[in-house]
């Protein structure tokens, strides 16, 4: 059943077109929604919430923003609305918070799951009772505040490769992209030395920094700084110009399902 009266979103995304995009899905669902507000940040989303007027109906909330993780909005508020989590990481055990919220979706967010969360969000209310709210486990959520505040991973800082008889460290500020060829696995530096390392291309994703590298399809795996242009392609694929030029001036495309997370990352 569709609600005559729009659900009330706030936003709360510090990556612009991350924040965009989800309006835009918004703005396509069957169900009428209208967006309260944008928050960057813990502390802008924390005025919002503060704010006279009606509450929000939901909540979409990312964890990284741009002052710190949004669960502190919990330890600083009583948060009363339901929540729909967005995130681009898997590792923070969400699946807990589906008994104090109403979902989490990963980036990039599906529409079609998007459209699920809401119609549950309606389901919902028409079912509780007026005085009914969500009540956030306490004991639940200090323990994912717990794992999140872990120290940050360290990546590779360097790879040994062998060069003739000898061995070189090549620290990864000097690395380009990597490039699968047949079996082998190329590092290409920005001075255009081509190297075999012992990795593949999925070893090499969560080896390095996912910040500084992009898989851009099953081939290359580009540092951010390697990407020289980018041009739209055809069937709204994109094509991207690295440098060093790759072997034979190869035609590099970022895969079909990886164009909006490819944005994401670039506009991070």
């Amino acid at each position: 059943m569709i609600p005559a009266v729009p659900l009330r979103a706030l936003i709360i995304e510090d990556e612009p077109l991350a924040a965009k995009r989800l309006a835009g899905l918004l703005a396509q669902q069957p169900m009428p929604v209208e967006v309260v507000g944008t928050a960057e940040s813990v502390a802008e989303a924390e005025a919002l919430l503060r704010a006279p007027g009606p509450a929000p109906d939901v909540l979409l909330l990312d964890i990284h923003l741009a002052d710190g993780l949004s669960f502190e909005l919990f330890e600083r508020l009583e948060i009363r609305c339901p929540v729909i989590f967005t995130t681009a990481y898997d590792k923070y055990a969400l699946r807990a918070f589906k008994v104090n919220s109403i979902d989490y979706l990963l980036k990039p967010i599906d529409p079609e799951e998007l459209t699920a969360a809401l119609q549950k969000l309606v389901q919902r209310r028409e079912t509780a009772s007026p005085a009914a709210a969500p009540a956030f486990d306490v004991a639940l959520l200090a323990q994912v505040l717990e794992q999140v505040r872990q120290p940050a991973r360290e990546y590779k800082s360097r790879f040994v490769v062998r060069v003739g008889e000898h061995l070189k460290a090549v620290p990864v500020e000097d690395i380009a992209y990597f490039a699968s060829l047949e079996k082998a696995t190329l590092l290409h530096t920005h001075e255009g030395r081509r190297l075999v390392v012992d990795y593949t291309l999925e070893q090499l994703e969560s080896l390095l920094d996912p910040r500084e590298f992009f898989r851009l399809n099953r081939a290359y795996l580009a540092r951010a700084t390697a990407i020289r242009d980018i041009i739209h392609y055809t069937n709204s694929r994109l094509q991207t110009i690295l440098q060093p030029a790759p072997p034979d001036n190869d035609t590099v495309l970022v895969s079909r399902e990886k164009v909006s997370t490819f944005k994401e990352w670039l506009d991070r």
